[in-house]
């Protein structure tokens, strides 16, 4: 059975990827004693948003997408945590932070929308 929605085409799938990418590199300049911590939260939440988007399309109905969406919502709020985080103990420059909690915060409105257009489908 093929998948209902094409997770490469996704907009929120692609920003994910973006998201993924930026947070290693930004990740790579923090202290080697955060490898196991802060930097692998950071990494695996960021892994967690296009994850969840593609696994997601895989499923039979847009209820059940609509469950993996909310994951990777959730993923991206927690990114968002550990970004302020990083960002209060110095970790990263106030330039870095705006840039990451921008982008962010887009990414939390694109899947918002997506899933409250996927609802109105359901209904």
């Amino acid at each position: 059975m093929a998948a209902k929605h094409n997770f490469r085409k996704l907009t929120i799938w692609k920003e994910g990827i973006e998201l993924t990418k930026e947070t290693y590199s930004t990740t790579d300049t923090f202290p080697k004693s955060e490898i196991y911590s802060l930097t692998s939260q950071l990494q695996r939440a960021a892994v967690s948003i296009p994850s969840n988007i593609a696994e997601g399309t895989a499923k039979r109905t847009d209820k059940h997408f609509l469950q993996y969406l909310d994951n990777a919502l959730g993923s991206a709020f927690e990114w968002e945590t550990q970004l302020i985080i990083a960002f209060e103990v110095g970790y990263i420059s106030n330039e870095r932070f705006k840039h990451l909690e921008i982008k962010i915060q887009s990414i939390q409105g694109m899947i918002t929308r997506f899933m409250e257009n996927l609802e109105k489908n359901i209904s």
